[in-house]
C-alpha cells in the first residue's frame, strides 16, 4: 500500500493596502474597538467579533487582508449593530486564503455566531443521479459523492436540485413526466407538448433512448468529479513567516 501523501502548491493572492480608506474607516469605527485596529494585521486569516460573552461570538469572518476587511465593517445596518455589541476583536492568521476559508467554515459550525446566519445552517448536499435510463435526487448521507460516477450537479437541498431539473427540462425541451417532475399518462401527451415545450417523449413523438441520451449530454456540464486520488493530498501554502498544509481526501478537509 503506497501511504505517500501528494503535495499541490497553492498561489496566495495579493491584498493591496488602501491608506485613504482606512484612515477614514478608523474615524467611523466606534470608539471603543479602534484599539484593536491598530493591531489588526494586513494578512490573510480569520477575525471574530466578541460580545461580552466569550461562549457566543457575534460573526466569524475571513480575508486575505485581515485589517481591511475588519476595517470595512461599516456598510449595513446590520453590520453597524454588530459593531455596536461588539466588545474586541481577535484573529488567526493563516498562510493563505485557502487556510483561512477552511478554518472560517470550521469555526463557523462549532461556534454558531449571532450573525453568520447562512454559513453556520447545516446543509445536506445534494445531487442529481443518473441511472437507468432515471435521474433522482440523493443526498451525501446516502451516496459517497466522491466516488460515485453518475452525480450531476452540487445542491444545497432537494428543492434547489429539482429546480436546476426543471430548467434543464425547458431549455433541452426534455419530459418533466420522464423526468419524474410530474405525473403522466403512458402514451398520452402531456401538456408541456401541446405548448411545443416537450419534444414528445411521453407520447411516443421521441423514443425514450433518445430523450434518455439527450438528458445525459444536457447534464455533463454538471458532472461531479470523482476523487481522483488514490489516497490523501496536501495542499501547500506559504507566506514569508507561515507555511501551512491542509490535508484533504475524498474532497474533505
Amino acid at each position: 500500500m503506497n501511504n505517500q501523501l501528494t503535495e499541490i502548491t497553492v498561489v496566495r493572492r495579493q491584498s493591496a493596502p488602501r491608506l485613504e480608506f482606512e484612515a477614514a474607516a478608523i474615524y467611523e469605527y466606534p470608539e471603543h474597538l479602534r484599539p484593536f485596529l491598530s493591531e489588526a494585521p494586513a494578512l490573510p486569516g480569520v477575525y471574530v467579533f466578541h460580545s461580552e460573552s466569550d461562549t457566543l461570538p457575534l460573526y466569524i469572518g475571513k480575508s486575505v487582508n485581515i485589517r481591511s476587511r475588519v476595517l470595512s465593517h461599516l456598510r449595513t445596518p446590520d453590520e453597524a449593530a454588530m459593531l455596536r455589541q461588539a466588545r474586541r476583536i481577535s484573529w488567526i492568521c493563516t498562510a493563505g486564503e485557502m487556510g483561512a476559508l477552511l478554518l472560517e467554515a470550521r469555526l463557523i459550525k462549532e461556534q454558531q455566531p449571532l450573525f453568520n446566519k447562512r454559513l453556520r445552517r447545516n446543509r445536506q448536499l445534494c445531487s442529481l443521479q443518473l441511472s437507468e435510463q432515471k435521474i433522482e435526487v440523493v443526498s451525501a448521507r446516502s451516496v459517497d459523492f466522491s466516488h460515485e460516477p453518475n452525480l450531476f450537479g452540487l445542491f444545497a437541498n432537494r428543492r434547489a436540485a429539482l429546480q436546476s431539473l426543471q430548467n434543464l427540462a425547458d431549455e433541452q425541451k426534455l419530459c418533466y413526466g420522464l423526468l419524474g417532475l410530474e405525473p403522466v399518462s403512458r402514451g398520452r401527451a402531456c401538456f408541456r407538448f401541446a405548448l411545443k415545450r416537450c419534444a414528445g417523449a411521453c407520447c411516443g413523438q421521441e423514443t425514450p433512448q433518445a430523450h434518455f441520451l439527450r438528458l445525459q449530454a444536457s447534464l455533463e456540464r454538471l458532472r461531479v468529479v470523482c476523487w481522483p486520488w488514490k489516497g490523501a493530498i496536501a495542499l501547500k501554502e506559504s507566506r514569508p513567516q507561515m507555511t501551512q498544509f491542509h490535508i484533504i481526501n475524498n474532497w474533505l478537509w
